[in-house]
């Protein structure tokens, strides 16, 4: 089965910087695309940035030009580095996983979802 696990949220002030990390792991699985949503108290689950396997990204219009979404495709990695918070950037962060997954409990093109990482920015 295929997990994902996140780390690096925290309590930040406006203005500061912090680096969301997600991890795939399991066995027999290739990456179509990853990325990170948010979901502020109230609020829907949005996108906020995602980049596929050839490279193309795309961010939500709020976080352009602050956020930068990378890969490592080797350690099946995705990062999301966050610039000149807001507080309006709270939310708990969720990394998102598009795989080919070939067993051996899960088969097929499936969506994979982290666990949820909080990120606090104060005013």
């Amino acid at each position: 089965q295929v997990q994902l696990v996140e780390s690096g949220g925290g309590l930040v002030q406006a203005g500061g910087s912090l680096r969301l990390s997600c991890a795939a792991s399991g066995s027999r699985f290739s990456i179509n695309a990853m990325g990170w949503y948010r979901q502020a108290p109230g609020k829907q689950r949005e996108l906020v940035a995602t980049k596929t396997s050839g490279g193309s990204t795309a961010y939500a219009d709020s976080v352009k030009g602050r956020f930068t979404i990378s890969r490592d495709n080797a350690k099946n990695t995705v990062y999301l580095q966050m610039n000149s918070l807001k507080p309006e950037d709270t939310a708990v962060y969720y990394c998102n996983a598009d795989m080919s997954v070939s067993g051996p409990t899960d088969w097929g093109l499936l969506t994979y979802w982290g666990q949820g990482t909080r990120v606090t920015v104060s005013s």
